[in-house]
């Protein structure tokens, strides 16, 4: 009964949101609201929802944009922070995806971890099958620090990358981390050990095997054919694992390779490839454009690439992940069959490790303008555009901070008074505390009074509770907002290794 499934289709709007074109309910700004303001944005939220139906379209393009480590908390804070940045309160600020249509959350477990690592929980959303800690797109049948090459072979299973390109489109890559590093190598490579990124790294582990298997820099330079000739676009960090150990860095004379076999990969991705170029700077970066080059190649750090807060800094400069996102997608756009592109916020993930909530959150920030460029260089109507995390950190937002409260400020509650200036508030110990905060990390120092620190300056570490080095992941579900063609198949609880099903379908796979 088609015309019937067809009615209850359009009618479970709530439950199968989808659409061609972004919507939203956007309240009045600044806590200026009046009292007619929140019941209005109320009814434009229920009014616009009403006109969102599934499109089901086929998808011809696939965007899939990985905060990684972007927790709830996280965006909730970055959301906040870029309305503050705005200068409004922040709370009723959406980040570009907050506006998709479609939501779910997403059970980031893997095959044998309760709170995850990003190798597995990437490995499931790009191949849709749960992996073993630490590994990249292989089952989890494979051995850990399995070396042979024959067994990862046999083990290795397909990423939506690599279908993708057998159907004929264009793909891309693109990270802050390291090109090599677990979320962006899952999509191309299959390894038992996700740092096994130069060569160096595979022949200390697997000394004495006969055929051992490829490092992930190798995998990518090394690529089936068809892969290889889809590859257009990788874009990141992590120069120093395909360029050997007696060559000089193009950026900082000083300093040498990592790779112990002689071989100098960004050499070999342009001889082996046809109207190919390597670039490592801002200049490079921009010199590349759609018209005179086919495969680029662009590793602007030697290894992670900097914080957004950071960027600016360096001596030759480096592309921001909004303009390495749209490099990207003006190269695919060439390929009129479509194209598959992967693009990972990588350091929110370091930033938090690191117990440094701000850059945490200006690298969430950046993520949300490149989903915004994303949308406005595609058509809704083709395109699948899925955001979403590969696992929380233990982050937190707590206290009672009053509404507009600087959010990488002390907590200040709600005054008695209008007009009276908010004092922080005080924990059992008698001394204030920040809003934003760890539940372990290196930020566990020991409670100081911070009435006199700027907790909002960029080296901040947020305090602690437990001390460790570097501050965990956490195993909460994460959200999954997508946009486009068979956006409504995102929806209620996920298990993360759905999301690769769903991308898959959109294509028609």
């Amino acid at each position: 009964m088609p015309h019937l499934h067809l009615k209850l289709a359009a009618s479970a709007v709530a439950l199968a949101l989808a659409a061609p074109a972004v919507f939203a309910a956007e309240p009045t700004t600044g806590g200026n609201e009046t009292v007619a303001d929140w019941y209005n944005n109320g009814q434009k939220f229920v009014a616009d929802s009403k006109k969102v139906f599934p499109n089901n379209r086929k998808a011809k393009n696939v965007i899939f944009f990985v905060g990684d480590g972007m927790g709830v908390s996280t965006v909730t804070a970055a959301r906040i922070l870029e309305g503050q940045m705005k200068g409004a309160t922040g709370e009723e600020n959406r980040l570009s995806f907050e506006n998709f249509p479609a939501l779910a959350l997403s059970k980031t477990y893997s095959w044998d971890q309760q709170t995850s690592d990003s190798a597995p929980t990437m490995t499931a959303m790009i191949t849709g099958y749960k992996a073993r800690e630490g590994q990249l797109s292989v089952n989890h049948l494979t051995t850990r620090g399995e070396c042979s090459s024959a067994v990862i072979a046999t083990n290795s299973v397909p990423t939506l990358l690599e279908q993708a390109a057998a159907a004929g489109k264009a793909t891309g890559v693109v990270s802050t981390a390291r090109i090599t590093h677990a979320t962006p190598a899952a999509t191309y490579a299959h390894t038992s050990v996700r740092d096994w990124e130069h060569n160096g790294q595979v022949a200390a582990a697997c000394a004495g095997v006969a055929d051992p298997v490829k490092d992930i820099a190798r995998q990518m330079i090394e690529l089936s054919p068809t892969v290889k000739n889809s590859l257009k676009v990788a874009l990141g960090g992590g120069r120093d694992y395909f360029r050997h150990n007696a060559q000089f860095d193009p950026e900082n004379t000083t300093k040498k390779g990592l790779r112990t076999d002689g071989r100098d990969l960004t050499a070999e991705w342009v001889s082996s490839r046809a109207n190919a170029k390597f670039v490592y700077d801002n200049a490079g970066f921009a010199a590349a454009t759609p018209a005179n080059t086919d495969f680029l190649l662009g590793l602007f750090e030697r290894s992670h690439m900097q914080y957004e807060a950071d960027r600016n800094k360096t001596t030759a400069g480096e592309p921001s992940l909004t303009e390495m996102t749209e490099k990207a997608i003006s190269m695919l756009k060439k390929n009129q069959g479509g194209f598959f592109l992967h693009v990972e916020a990588g350091r929110i993930d370091h930033a938090h490790h690191a117990g440094n909530a701000k850059r945490a959150l200006l690298d969430t920030v950046e993520l949300s303008n490149a989903v915004k460029k994303a949308m406005e260089m595609t058509d809704p109507n083709d395109t699948l555009i899925v955001v979403t995390a590969d696992h929380s950190h233990v982050f937190t937002i707590a206290g009672y901070p009053h509404r507009g409260n600087d959010i990488l400020g002390l907590a200040r509650e709600v005054p008695n008074t209008d007009g009276e200036t908010p004092t922080p508030s005080l924990a059992g110990d008698g001394l204030p505390y920040t809003t934003l905060g760890y539940h372990n990390g290196p930020g566990a120092v020991g409670r100081t009074d911070l009435s006199s620190v700027d907790t909002t300056a960029l080296n901040y570490m947020q305090q602690a509770i437990v001390p460790m080095g570097s501050e965990t992941h956490a195993g909460e579900d994460v959200a999954i907002y997508a946009n486009g063609p068979k956006a409504h198949l995102v929806r209620g609880s996920m298990e993360q290794n759905w999301i690769y099903h769903v991308m898959r379908d959109a294509f028609g796979f």
